[in-house]
């Protein structure tokens, strides 16, 4: 009865032994591929041994890698957003969002370019203020729109609008738009003049102006 009792007992020892062995051999297999799916296998057969929880720290730190890898070949706002999806704090999530406002701060300042009117440069500059193409959309706003054509002042809040009407419906083609600018700390009147427009454009409008008797000045935009 003894021996039999032995027997069982080394029975169960070799095979304890044997399943270690084969453990320690698995995981050195699997760090030696160190692949997901290697790391994926050895947990599959062992889910309860000591490299369990490297094996799945293993994993995650692949599946980061794997993850910003593609959105770096993307190379786009949806691929760093795809990558934040998964890797909400994953090792490159700061990047991945400075590269989404990158290309976004770029692709607003394609479309200001494209259409180089003084409303699309003003909305970059009022979404990016504190950035280089800013200060270019503000250099180039003084050159299409940092000039006014001057056409007269309004003593009353009630006569500003009649003059603003009359002089669109006479030059509306020359003014493209006109005006009533609100009295402030340096004109008391109400000040009646075209939309921003660039200097050659005033003056062209002015000339015009001028020649049917109208009084016009070119000014420049403040700031």
């Amino acid at each position: 009865m003894i021996l039999r009792t032995l027997s069982v007992s080394g029975i169960i020892c070799g095979a304890v032994l044997l399943s270690a062995c084969g453990a320690r051999h698995e995981w050195s297999q699997a760090s030696t591929r160190n692949t997901i799916a290697a790391y994926q296998e050895f947990l599959s057969e062992y889910p309860n041994d000591s490299h369990a929880v490297d094996a799945k720290n293993r994993i995650a730190k692949l599946q980061e890698q794997q993850a910003w890898t593609t959105a770096q070949i993307a190379s786009s706002i949806q691929g760093y957003q795809l990558y934040l999806r998964d890797e909400p704090q994953g090792l490159h999530a700061q990047v991945a969002r400075e590269e989404i406002v990158a290309r976004k701060r770029d692709a607003a300042w394609h479309l200001a370019q494209t259409n180089e009117t003084a409303q699309s440069l003003q909305a970059f500059i009022d979404e990016y203020p504190s950035t280089s193409e800013a200060d270019e959309a503000r250099d180039r706003l003084k050159v299409i729109a940092g000039y006014r054509a001057e056409l007269g002042t309004a003593h009353t809040e009630r006569r500003a609008p009649r003059e603003r009407d009359a002089l669109t419906k006479r030059f509306g083609k020359e003014l493209r738009q006109v005006d009533v600018l609100e009295p402030d700390a340096h004109d008391r009147d109400y000040r009646i003049t075209s939309a921003p427009m660039s200097e050659q454009e005033a003056s062209a409008a002015c000339e015009t102006l001028n020649r049917a008797g109208r009084s016009c000045t070119v000014v420049q935009v403040a700031g």
